[in-house]
Formats: structure tokens, C-alpha cells, sequence
């Protein structure tokens, strides 16, 4: 027992998942558990990635392999804070790594972007994605004519993608029939992706670009004079928007516009419409947009989490460490970015790292987090429960889904075998 190294993750996203696969691959004798506040594991693979790119989401069948074998354990619908603190979550393991993500929108900082009609990315792609969290946002899509999208970014794409495909396109996602619904009900006429930078500077990656062309509905409009000279820039990138710009219209229902330079300065509702006024960085003067519907997507950070020091919307680290028995991966280390990819290599090197630092001392651990749970009355899922919830959705997917994924805390609880108010 007492030659047991004792780990506790927090967080079961993909940063997480690979952590304790490195842990387990080079300790012969230690303990992981990964707690997670929501009933389901895979973090932001499951309620991130967008329900159309379930090639991307098959990556969940590699991380089921850290979580679902021993020495590992997963403990699904347990929240640090309030469940358990973490003072005392350190108490009962050798060390801690915090693999909690950064779920919080950044914010414009400007007048209005908390007014009606303007959404964040996160809020939007968890509603759409099915989050627990998001179920009751539903968001009014059905006198939605025109949308801002804000962000140059893959996450802008995804949003552009999922509001402007058909049906029949949507079809063998993961999307939950209400939502595809509430999308294709759309009146939808106009979008634009609005980029604060010039073209040059856009974080778009080709392939997601590249399948904006696809898209049965929609026509793209690409300015190209807006278009920097051959050399500069991503190629790839640069290759599609020039192939967009060339393109001539479709008579197609949807106009898919990009707006390069388009610097954001007051948000204001009026009547039925969101009027956004805009700076133009390349040729100056006042640009006015009117909108049903605007969603944010400038990037994300965290919140609070118990007193420790934050920087650049991540947690402040040394190459992983926050303090001596305290590690933290992935976004909550870095920052909002790079790729699932990113973070093998990343939570790799913090787990080495801590195999280096960290030693055995006795401590409970699993059994110890178990009588503290048991006492508070907090029923946990554990990975054969998660497989419980995941066979139960895709049961219920019908002929077109993948699945269909319980959108509430409750359902998921009572899907996982825990009862109603668990």
C-alpha cells in the first residue's frame, strides 16, 4: 500500500486521458483516479468537437482505453468544490493534476455583448453539441435571416458549417433531433464570418475551410481584394479563400460572406434586430451590420478555481507544475489552443515530470476519496456506469444518428443507473 504512487486528475478530456495513459504506461505501481463534474468522460471531444466530425470524436475510443482499464478509475458526476475541495483532494493523494479545460468565453470587453441575441461560441457549441449545461439556452432561430458570425478561427467555421447545412447533410451526426430541427427550421439568408484581422492572419485550418465549399446551400462571397499577395500566409489557407474568391455565384439560398479588418466597437439591439458597429482596420470608417443573431467566437479562458494565480486565461505553471504535489494539462495550463493531438505530447511530458518529482507516502487515495463521497451522499459514475449511458444513446440514435445524447444531468444520472436526484 504504502509503495503505491497515488494520483487524483481532474478533468477527463482528452489532455487528462493522456496523462494517465503515460502514468500507467511507465509506473508499474500506481493508483490513478479521474474525476470529472459531468456523468460522461472525453470533456470537450464529446461536447467540443462538432456533431457533424464524428471522425474527429472516434478519438473517445482511444481514450476510453486510459480510463476503462486498471490501475485507472473514473469518477463521473463528482465536483471539485463542491463535492469535494481541493485541499482535500490533495490530502488524499500523492499529487494532483488539474485537467479542467477553459469552458469560459473570452469577452469582446465593448459595449452590448451581453445583450439578447449575441451568444458565446462556448454556450452556442454546447447547446448544439448537447451539454448539460446549455439544454435550456434555445436560442429564438426561427425568424433568423442573418447571422454574425465573430472569430477567424476553427471554432467560427464549426459554427458557420452547423447553421448553414441541410438536413440531409446533418444527417449520421451526433445532433440532437430538436436541435437539427430548430436549425434547418431557420429562414436563413445571410451569414458572416467576421475576422478583426486580415486575411493573412486568420487561424482557419484548410480542411475545415476547404468543407465550407462543399456546402449544398450556399454560396461563398470572398473579396479579393481583401486577399494578400501569393507568399504570405498560410498557402493552403490562402489557395481556398482565392479559389472562393473566384468562384460566381450559385443562385444558392445562403450568401456565406468573409469580412476581413472588421474590428468590433458597440453592440446595441434595436427592436427585432442586433446592429453591430464595426471599425474598418484596412481602409478606416464606421461599418454598420444589422443581425438576428451573433455568436462570439474569440477564443476561451478559465474561471476561478480555488485561489490559485491565473494568467492569460490559464492557470500559471512551470512547465506543468503549479506547486510541489500540484500539476495541471492542457488548456488549463496553456491556454485555449492547439489541437486534441496537442495534448499527448504535452500531458506525456507532465506526467513524466511528476513520476520524476513525486513519491509514495501512504496516502488513501481511492478508498479514501470513496468514504469521503459515501458520507457526503454523492453517487459517482463509474467507467462500466459511462458505458451504461453510452450504450442507452446509441440505442435510442434512430436510422440517421450516431446517437442521440441525453442532454441533461438528470437523464444522464438516471441513464448511468444512479436514480432521480442523484
Amino acid at each position: 500500500m504504502g509503495d503505491t504512487l497515488k494520483v487524483a486528475v481532474v478533468g477527463s478530456g482528452p489532455a487528462g486521458c493522456y496523462l494517465v495513459e503515460r502514468l500507467v504506461k511507465q509506473a508499474h505501481d500506481v493508483e490513478v483516479d479521474v474525476l470529472d463534474r459531468l456523468p460522461t468522460p472525453f470533456g470537450l471531444v464529446r461536447y467540443g468537437v462538432a456533431p457533424d466530425h464524428q471522425t474527429t470524436k472516434a478519438i473517445t475510443r482511444v481514450l476510453a482505453r486510459a480510463l476503462g482499464r486498471a490501475p485507472a478509475a473514473f469518477f463521473g458526476n463528482v465536483s471539485l468544490g463542491s463535492d469535494i475541495d481541493l485541499s482535500e483532494l490533495r490530502e488524499l493523494y500523492d499529487a494532483v493534476v488539474l485537467a479542467t479545460g477553459a469552458a469560459r468565453d473570452r469577452g469582446l470587453g465593448i459595449a452590448g455583448e451581453d445583450l439578447p441575441g449575441v451568444i458565446g461560441s462556448g454556450s452556442f457549441v454546447g447547446w448544439y453539441n448537447g451539454h448539460p449545461d446549455f439544454t435550456d439556452l434555445e436560442p429564438n432561430l426561427s425568424n433568423c435571416r442573418r447571422v454574425l458570425v465573430i472569430g477567424a478561427g476553427n471554432v467560427a467555421i464549426d459554427v458557420a458549417r452547423l447553421l448553414t447545412k441541410s438536413a440531409a447533410e446533418l444527417a449520421q451526426s451526433d445532433l440532437d433531433p430538436e436541435v437539427a430541427a430548430a436549425l434547418n427550421a431557420m429562414p436563413l439568408e445571410e451569414l458572416r464570418v467576421v475576422a478583426r484581422g486580415d486575411a493573412a492572419r486568420v487561424k482557419f485550418t484548410p480542411v475545415e475551410l476547404a468543407e465550407l465549399g462543399d456546402l449544398e446551400r450556399v454560396d461563398i462571397v470572398v473579396d479579393p481584394d481583401d486577399l494578400p499577395p501569393q507568399g504570405i500566409g498560410d498557402e493552403a489557407v490562402q489557395s481556398i479563400l482565392r479559389d472562393f474568391a473566384a468562384r460566381a455565384p450559385g443562385g444558392k439560398p445562403v450568401k456565406l460572406h468573409f469580412d476581413f479588418n472588421f474590428e468590433v466597437k458597440s453592440i446595441e439591439n434595436k427592436k427585432e434586430d442586433v446592429t453591430v458597429s464595426f471599425r474598418n482596420r484596412k481602409h478606416g470608417g464606421a461599418v454598420v451590420r444589422q443581425a438576428d443573431l451573433v455568436v462570439t467566437c474569440i477564443g476561451y479562458e478559465m474561471g476561478p478555481l480555488d485561489g490559485l494565480a491565473r494568467e492569460g486565461g490559464h492557470l500559471r505553471n512551470d512547465a506543468g507544475r503549479i506547486e510541489p504535489g500540484l500539476y495541471v494539462v492542457g488548456w488549463a495550463k496553456r491556454g485555449a489552443s492547439g489541437t486534441i493531438a496537442t495534448n499527448r505530447a504535452e500531458s506525456h511530458a507532465v506526467a513524466d515530470r511528476l513520476l520524476g518529482e513525486v513519491r509514495p507516502s501512504g496516502a488513501s487515495g481511492r478508498e479514501g476519496l470513496k468514504a469521503l463521497l459515501s458520507e457526503r451522499g454523492c453517487r459517482w459514475v463509474d467507467f462500466d456506469s459511462w458505458r451504461e449511458i453510452e450504450a442507452a444513446e446509441t440505442a435510442g440514435a434512430g436510422a440517421d444518428r450516431v446517437r442521440r445524447k441525453f442532454r441533461s444531468f438528470e437523464a444522464l444520472r438516471q441513464a448511468a443507473g444512479l436514480g432521480a436526484g442523484s
